[in-house]
């Protein structure tokens, strides 16, 4: 009992040409189908056996064409009886003994397949009659999330707690047809006369059920992420990371409903649509980013601009004595004020000025010059990261 493959490949071959009736994919189906009834095509002149013309019903010496992308599964009973994934053409017989009932050579499927046939196929001769369906092998688009209000997660670079909104959608793929069918797909759907299984109706409640997981699993995808160092532990970067996200989300709905394990799904790429940070969050990644702009050699490039800043100040405010008074303290600094003239005269002493009153710490400023420290090595990064948390306020 099985299928006698006649062709492989192309659908339009010259063996495909001269089969007049045959099952096969519907026409008109949306691209979020995932599961539907096998349909008869052409003018059943005589030349199949099929003559019932009854929808997804297969019978002995029924011809039948696989698309590309697609697999057929017949089922008797919730039970499965063939399974066929390479695309071409094939005739049903329940006599030959030499009819095999697998054709699952396509790589995209897991490899749990074959394990799942032996798990799932028919104990027994089934009857004459079978339930014909076809199966979505392709990328499965416009899959929706969306959360109402914040998530939250432990973001370890931020070293603190973060929130967003967000929205976006995935693409998913069948890569074990069996488990599908028999584990996440309700009988209604592969029974007689049965309709189009598909996971944006929002009539269907398996696929509003994919919904609430994914969403229910954001923030351990986003945790995922964040935390992983090969991703670069940057939330900032999640928009743009399609297939890295992906995987982090595959991951955790693995983790926590076991959707390639048990139901033969995976998710295969995602697109943010936005992010949206609560306003903790936002402070946070701000801060972040000017200590990002003082890394490395800006840090001594704003050091400098500082302290020309503070000259300009000084004698602005302060006269010839302001400018005297901060000359000596930049000279710690690369000694930007000389008191000798270039004539070698030195110049006349200012009479000592009452002290000013200390001006509040700039902590952008006190940031690049722990950075500087860092670099030369005078502090150690546990002290750098203390001191840039204390300049911060976190």
């Amino acid at each position: 009992m099985g299928f006698i493959q006649a062709f492989k490949g192309a659908v339009g071959g010259m063996l495909a040409d001269q089969w007049k009736d045959f099952l096969t994919v519907p026409s008109g189906l949306p691209q979020t189908a995932a599961l539907f009834p096998a349909v008869p095509q052409g003018t059943n002149s005589g030349r199949g056996s099929n003559t019932r013309g009854s929808e997804n019903v297969i019978t002995n010496g029924s011809k039948i064409i696989v698309p590309q992308g697609y697999g057929l599964i017949t089922v008797v009973d919730g039970r499965a009886t063939g399974l066929v994934t390479e695309a071409g053409g094939y005739e049903f017989t329940d006599s030959s003994p030499d009819s095999r009932s697998v054709f699952a050579g396509d790589g995209m499927l897991a490899s749990t397949v074959q394990t799942s046939w032996e798990r799932f196929k028919f104990g027994g001769r089934p009857s004459s009659q079978q339930l014909a369906f076809f199966v979505n092998l392709k990328e499965i688009p416009d899959n929706r999330f969306g959360t109402q209000s914040e998530i939250y997660w432990d973001d370890a670079y931020l070293n603190s707690q973060v929130g967003a909104v967000t929205r976006g959608s995935y693409t998913l793929r069948i890569v074990d047809p069996l488990l599908f069918v028999h584990n996440f797909v309700p009988a209604t759907f592969i029974s007689a006369n049965a309709g189009v299984f598909d996971f944006s109706d929002p009539d269907n409640a398996a696929g509003n059920q994919l919904f609430r997981e994914v969403v229910g699993s954001l923030a351990a995808a986003f945790s995922r992420y964040t935390n992983d160092p090969d991703k670069g532990n940057r939330i900032t970067k999640i928009q743009g990371d399609s297939v890295g996200f992906a995987q982090s989300l595959s991951a955790a709905v693995e983790e926590g409903y076991r959707w390639s394990t048990d139901r033969g799904l995976a998710i295969v790429k995602t697109a943010i649509v936005s992010i949206e940070y609560d306003a903790n969050t936002r402070a946070l990644l701000t801060e972040v980013q000017k200590a990002d702009a003082l890394s490395g050699a800006r840090s001594q490039s704003y050091l400098n601009q500082s302290v020309a800043r503070g000259v300009q100040a000084a004698g602005e405010n302060g006269g010839g004595t302001g400018l005297a008074m901060f000359g000596a303290g930049a000279g710690a600094v690369g000694g930007l004020v000389n008191p000798v003239q270039q004539t070698g005269a030195p110049q006349q002493q200012a009479a000592p000025a009452a002290p000013a009153a200390p001006a509040a710490e700039d902590p952008v400023a006190k940031l690049a010059q722990y950075k500087q420290m860092l670099d030369q090595g005078l502090i150690s990064e546990a002290d750098y990261e203390a001191a840039k948390k204390a300049a911060l306020g976190l």
